[in-house]
Order: C-alpha cells, then structure tokens, then sequence
C-alpha cells in the first residue's frame, strides 16, 4: 500500500503508525456515558462518538459542554437494534421515508434499512443529528458510522457530503486497509468503492489505513486481543474501535453482549494496557488532530 499522504499534515513520517482509539455508541445508554467519562480521564482512548437520536444523548452535550477539550464526534445511527430499548430518527415520523419500522423507530437491521430507506430521507436524517449536536455545543470532530450502515453504497454520498461540507473527516477506509472487511461490503461495492476513496486522498481527504474492533461476541482474553492488534497495527493511520460501558442493570437489560462492552471497558481502564500503549512505538491521536491537519489545508 502506498503512504498514507495525511501522515505527513500531521507531522508524522511515511513509516509512523498513527492510531485514534475510538469509543462507539456513547449515549446508547448511561453506561456508555460513565465508561467515556472514566477511560477520557485514564487517557487510554483519544476519540468518541455519540448516537445523537438516543435517549441519553443530552448527558453527553452536557460532559462535552463541561469538558470542551473531549474529542467527540458524530455517530451517524439509522439503525436501532435491541429487541427491547429503541430510538427514532429525528428528522421524520414519515412513514414513506422508509427510515421507520412498524413501531416508528428505526429499523433494526441493516438489510431492512438498505431495502427500505430512501437515500434523500437518509441525507435528512444525518444532517439533522450532525445539526443537533452542533446546536447543544458539541465541537464535532468527526462523522463515522453505526453499524457501517451509512457506509452502504445508496448512502455513502450523503456521508461523504455532510462532513465535507462542514470540514469534518469521515471514519473512510482506504480500499486495501486492514480490516476494511469489516464493512460488510461486497466485493463489487468494494470496487465501486474503490474509485471514490482514491479521488477523495487526491483531494486532501483524510483516508484510513487500519480499522480495527475489540470483539464484541468474546468476553474472555481481551487485553490479550487488544495487545495483539494494537502491536501489529499497519503503518498509517488506524481508526480501533471498542465499545465500553461499565456494568450497570440498565445495560444489562438492554445488550446481549453486555459483557463484552464491560470487557472492553475493563481492559482499557488497566493499568497494564495503558503502560503497552506507552511503550509501543505507535503515536496516540484523535479526530480532533486530522480534523485540524484537514482544515488548515
């Protein structure tokens, strides 16, 4: 794979191993919320994103009001997945906007949002929670994606397009990035993919080289699993997501992988990764340093 030419605008070398750590799904509950507060602190995670139509949404406008350096950014959510606690989109009660399942929340798959939303009904929708967390103060750093759905083929304009125009990176992987698999994308999307992701790096947009998750279905051994991906992480820029909450009734009552997103937390709250991470030869940044590298071009 080539260098990634964004390394040099934030002043690192072609060789660097640059990573943002990247907290998802802040908001979906309080849990998530209070394991962000905490792992900010410990200085183990660099970024976050929150899920601008959950309920516990305006908890995190209020953390980032009283904490304006939090590098926090969009979430982009067209999807509510548990069985028993669901949001709805902001933009719509609209039934025809295909963003609604039978109850009026979004829907819960992917497939049923790719067969049913309309592509100007999801440009709406995203603009509106990027809209939202601008207006309760929020200093979006980014736009990334739940569930990659946004990421889908119909959809990936109307991404690219509400961050570019607000001088925001997008969470985009270039086409040979490690883990870019992890999208989902088939391999005729990936090569109608590839095209677009080539002219925007032309075009000074900040591209990924590495995307990367603690597991979410393996409670078990994951501070071996983070040391392992985080001690092999390709040269360039690498966007390693986990998603923590602490261990509360609230979460347990609402995600089958509970244990896991304690796991994740666990993990990075110990005094044993933060010390690997010191003495990797990896440099921490956040979305706010490609954000700033992005506009100062």
């Amino acid at each position: 794979m080539t260098p990634n030419p964004f390394l040099k605008k934030l002043g690192f070398s072609d060789n660097d191993r640059a990573v943002i750590i990247h907290a998802d799904d802040i908001g979906m509950c309080h849990a998530s919320i209070e394991a962000f507060r905490d792992l900010w602190k410990f200085g183990t995670i660099t970024s976050g994103a929150t899920m601008v139509p959950c309920p516990w949404f305006p908890t995190v406008a209020w953390v980032c009001r009283e904490n304006p350096q939090i590098d926090m950014g969009v979430h982009a959510t067209l999807n509510s997945e548990w069985e028993s606690y669901r949001w709805a989109p902001l933009s719509t009660r609209d039934p025809e906007s295909g963003l609604l399942d039978l109850g009026g929340y979004f829907h819960q798959r992917q497939d049923q949002i790719y067969q049913n939303a309309k592509p100007e009904a999801v440009e709406r929708e995203l603009n509106a929670q990027i809209e939202r967390a601008l207006a309760v103060g929020i200093d979006v750093t980014h736009v990334d994606s739940h569930m990659g759905t946004i990421m889908n083929p119909r959809f990936i304009q109307s991404y690219i397009q509400a961050a570019a125009g607000r001088l925001l990176p997008n969470m985009l992987p270039r086409i040979e990035a490690k883990g870019v698999e992890e999208l989902g994308l088939g391999v005729d999307e990936l090569h109608a993919y590839n095209p677009v992701m080539q002219q925007l790096e032309k075009m000074g947009v900040p591209m990924l080289d590495g995307l990367l998750f603690l597991p979410l279905h393996q409670p078990n051994g994951q501070m071996e699993i983070a040391k392992d991906l985080l001690g092999n992480l390709p040269v360039g820029i690498t966007h390693f997501v986990l998603h923590p909450s602490i261990d509360t009734v609230e979460l347990r009552s609402i995600a089958t992988d509970w244990e896991s997103r304690v796991a994740n937390y666990n993990t990075f709250m110990s005094d044993e990764l933060k010390t690997f991470l010191e003495r990797e030869d990896i440099k921490l940044i956040g979305y706010r340093h490609i954000r700033d590298a992005m506009r100062k071009g």
